[in-house]
């Protein structure tokens, strides 16, 4: 089976095409404005070179920023009836309390509190104020607000409430789309709630970019089903995009840490993808990115939902190298970025860059190396030693036993990765500059259940786990997964002694390869 996998990136936009598990051909080519020109470049170059016929191709996986993107530069975002149930309590921190002002005012800045929510035992604080959704309705119809969020107290517990607030909504505004915290958060009112409301900003801004992405595949010849990868490595279908992009959060270093255990066959190690402004460093369990069990921050905004432990240094193949007045070499953060091709000493431009040391070390053969043989050799070294101390300390970082791991370098900049980082070894797979494109496109489907079950009435813990382990794997093969190929990744339950009944915590997520279910583009 031919499978085309897309990464679009900030700066760059990778291509790869693969057959069964072999890498035929990668590109890059520069990310546009409009999504479409810059995808459709790399496609036509990466079926060029890999001679493949179009029709041959059976899926393409995408990966894509635009999302994170579109939060941390403050652009695309659409205003938001936040709404809040909750009274009495709760008023004392309204929608969006902690968000940064330029955000805030992006999304709407449009907060409704009313009367209901639960407790954490599952009993109502207050009845749902029904007479208030009504004017909330109308007051969404008067400002002509297309998005709204809906968020209740412990609604992981119970999410009736939630429901109940959006059908009451859609009777008065059925072109309304409504974001329930229940479907993407956990347990933690704020975070949660401000997931749902920034996945509701982002609704507009993802129906177009998956529009995008059908258009420029349209374009190309390719009438196959396409996927766009989520941020823990497996595949949703475009209509699943369309209603929660926040899950594609940190995709692109998750599709290159899943490149990377494809390409070394290492499923335990800590993969280092260095880009042209930044690096991005993370630990694989099982041949997927651990995940992180805090509160992540977005774009200034504390949220709950699942997110790859990924942190980032300001380290890249265009970080800018200075020595200061007292001698010392700094490299980064500042960045010349995509520029680095016209601006970076050995591509002929006049800025001493990342990428011209590890040259004229003689540790890369990029570019016109004369022009960087008059480079101190004190300064490339002191450089050489800042750049190892950034690595060795974001490596540490990821690190959590003193056990030995293998460190998987990829990304365009991974030349500036030494060989070895204290007593790891360092590992550079064939096609490590396109891993995430590689992650895209072996990307696999996913179905996962979280959900809180009481064990009465002869219910047991296993036959909890059963039920939503089927009901996992139902959901795995409807979104295109083949049947025989579903494995569990994650089981776990939870007891919650404070509710009634006995209850517990179930999550179970399985994984399948493509090759079943009817999913196609939207």
């Amino acid at each position: 089976m031919y499978r085309l996998g897309i990464d679009v990136g900030g700066t760059n936009t990778d291509a790869v095409v693969m057959h069964d598990r072999e890498v035929l051909a990668g590109v890059k080519a520069a990310t546009t404005e409009d999504v479409t020109s810059g995808v459709l470049e790399a496609l036509e170059n990466v079926l060029s070179k890999a001679g493949v016929d179009r029709a041959k191709i059976a899926n393409v996986m995408i990966g894509t920023t635009h999302f994170t993107n579109a939060v941390i530069e403050r652009k695309h975002i659409s205003p938001v009836a936040a709404i809040r149930l909750g009274l009495p309590a709760t008023a004392c921190l309204p929608p969006m309390v902690d968000w940064p002002q330029d955000l805030r005012e992006a999304a709407g800045d449009l907060g409704y509190l009313v009367r209901g929510g639960y407790e954490f035992d599952g009993r109502e604080i207050a009845p749902l104020d029904g007479e208030e959704i009504d004017r909330i309705a109308d007051d969404i119809l008067a400002k002509k607000i297309s998005t709204a969020s809906v968020s209740s107290v412990f609604s992981p517990i119970n999410r009736q409430m939630e429901l109940d607030a959006r059908d009451r909504l859609l009777k008065k505004c059925p072109d309304l789309q409504v974001v329930l915290s229940s479907d993407i958060g956990r347990i933690g009112l704020l975070e949660r709630e401000s997931a749902a409301i920034m996945n509701a900003s982002l609704l507009a801004l993802s129906a177009r970019t998956v529009d995008a992405f059908a258009g420029a595949l349209k374009s190309t010849g390719l009438h196959c089903p396409f996927f766009i990868t989520q941020n823990d490595g497996t595949l949703m279908d475009a209509a699943t995009v369309k209603r929660f992009p926040v899950l594609t959060f940190a995709s692109g270093p998750t599709n290159s840490m899943r490149g990377a255990a494809f390409l070394t066959g290492i499923k335990n190690g800590i993969v280092v993808d260095i880009g042209g402004t930044t690096t991005d460093v993370g630990a694989l369990q099982l041949g997927f990115p651990r995940q992180a069990a805090t509160v992540v921050d977005i774009g200034g905004v504390r949220t709950n939902f699942r997110m790859p432990d990924v942190f980032s240094i300001g380290l890249g193949g265009g970080s800018l190298v200075r020595r200061g007045p007292d001698g010392a070499v700094t490299v980064g953060p500042q960045s010349v970025g995509y520029r680095l091709t016209r601006e970076a000493l050995v591509f002929g431009g006049d800025t001493l860059t990342a990428t011209d040391i590890a040259v004229a070390l003689g540790e890369a053969e990029i570019g016109d190396k004369s022009r960087v043989d008059s480079v101190d050799a004190g300064l490339a070294q002191g450089a050489r030693d800042a750049m190892t101390a950034m690595l060795e300390a974001a490596v540490e970082r990821s690190r959590i036993s003193p056990e030995p791991l293998p460190v998987i370098a990829v990304g365009g900049g991974s030349i500036l990765m030494p060989d070895r980082l204290g007593d790891l070894e360092v590992l550079r797979p064939d096609h490590f500059a396109v891993a995430n494109a590689v992650g895209a496109a072996i990307a696999q489907i996913s179905g996962e259940v979280d959900r809180i079950y009481s064990l009465e009435n002869g219910l047991t813990r296993e036959s909890c786990l059963q039920q939503a382990e089927e009901e996992a794997t139902k959901k795995a093969i409807g979104a295109g997964a083949a049947a025989a190929t579903i494995e569990v990744i994650e089981r776990e339950d939870v007891p919650l002694a404070y509710l009634p009944g006995n209850a517990t915590r179930i999550h179970v997520k399985v994984v399948g390869e493509m090759g079943g279910g009817d999913a196609l583009p939207a």
